[in-house]
Formats: structure tokens, sequence, C-alpha cells
């Protein structure tokens, strides 16, 4: 796994969202953005990690970011995702993980004595001029905006 560092600048993702509509990195040109990549939509850490993003959503928006969230989830299943909970952010639809791919969070993993390759959970900070400012790496799911905020 080659993920990206603090420095480096953000992979150029172009993509669809949870209702098809296309995103791309220079849409958030000259603001600054919270990536964060979830494993699976609808799963309990994934659930408990957007719904923490959620809860503490204005004080991510005061501190200066947009927040968008990404997995390899077909667009329908972000949609019904977003919709159960009610996230204000978009969930990217990654299905052929380009954006995984280039953000470098796709590799080897472990879970209960079991190898497989899969999303890492982990979160860019990203400057207004596209330069990665934070990479989280051990997110804390329920608690990750105090995270974020406290890095800032």
């Amino acid at each position: 796994m080659n993920t990206l560092q603090t420095g480096a600048p953000a992979f150029n993702f172009c993509t669809t969202d949870q209702d098809g509509q296309t995103v791309k990195l220079e849409d958030f040109k000259g603001k600054r953005l919270i990536v964060f990549f979830y494993p699976a939509a609808s799963t309990p850490g994934c659930t408990a990690q957007a719904c923490n993003l959620t809860d503490n959503y204005t004080a991510l928006n005061d501190a200066g970011f947009s927040v968008i969230g990404v997995s390899a989830d077909t667009e329908s299943k972000q949609k019904k995702f977003k919709e159960k909970f009610g996230f204000p952010f978009p969930l990217l639809a990654d299905t052929d993980k380009s954006v995984i791919n280039g953000f470098g969070v796709w590799g080897s993993k472990k879970f209960m004595g079991r190898t497989y390759d899969g999303i890492h959970r982990i979160t860019f900070l990203i400057d207004a001029q596209g330069i990665i400012e934070q990479v989280i790496t051990k997110v804390k799911t329920k608690d990750h905006a105090a995270q974020i905020l406290e890095m800032l």
C-alpha cells in the first residue's frame, strides 16, 4: 500500500456521488477538504464514523472544511446509506477503486486471523491548494471529528 502522505498533492479524482453527479477534486479548489475512506456503507464502524462527522458537521464547516466520504459501494448503496442517516455531505461511489487506489488506501488487511485486500479506514485533510495537510491512519470511529479538530 502506497498511501499519500502529508505535503503531497492530493489525488486529482473524478467520480460520481450517491446521486450520480460528477464530483472532482477541482470542485473544492480554494476550500479545505476532509476526505474520509471507509470499508463499506451501513456497517457498524462506518456508520459510527459518518454519524460522528454528521453530529459535528457545523464545527467542521466552521473550521473551514467541506467533507466527503468514499467507499467502493455502488451509487444506490451510498444513496440508501446517506438517506437513512441524513448525512449532509456527499458519499462517493468509487466502484472502480480509482480514487481509493489514487490515495493509496487499498491494501492487505487482517481480521480475525484472516488476511484479505480491502479499503483501509484513513482520512485526509487537504488544504485549499490541494495539498495534504494531515493523514489520520488510526481513526476513532465514534470520536473522529474530535480527532480532526484537535489537529487544527
